[in-house]
């Protein structure tokens, strides 16, 4: 991932959680030409997105705790403590929709909820050496 993405306030990953993956995938191939790669991950698989070869988001199946929420794209935006801004978020006014949790190989995310009703994603990511 670029450096600079891994920065506190950046936008950094783009995702779709939705009920076919398959047909998401062969849909946004054919019109954007993006091109995937299945990746195995604890809890089944995930399809990673790339642009002109460089990963700029996912895709997976809706996880069943998330049941009945309709397919949707989602955000993530960089921060240097998940944990510290999710509780931050809630001092403001906001939801914290999904609490800090841990995404093996990757980081730690948080899915908060702002005052007004919409959601982000926030995202420390583990440090690479």
């Amino acid at each position: 991932m670029d450096e600079r993405l891994l920065k506190q306030g950046m936008f950094s990953w783009n995702e779709l959680m939705t009920s076919d993956v398959e047909k998401a995938r062969k849909f946004y191939a054919e019109l954007i030409g993006w091109t995937t790669e299945e990746l195995q991950m604890e809890g089944g698989n995930y399809t990673v997105i790339k642009a002109s070869g460089e990963e700029i988001g996912g895709m997976m199946t809706t996880p069943p705790q998330a049941e009945g929420v309709p397919p949707h794209w989602g955000a993530y935006v960089t921060v240097d403590d998940v944990d510290a801004t999710a509780t931050r978020a809630k001092d403001l006014g906001g939801n914290i929709l999904v609490p800090p949790t841990d995404i093996p190989d990757v980081g730690r995310f948080s899915v908060i909820q702002d005052p007004q009703g919409a959601a982000l994603a926030l995202i420390t990511y583990l440090k690479r050496d």
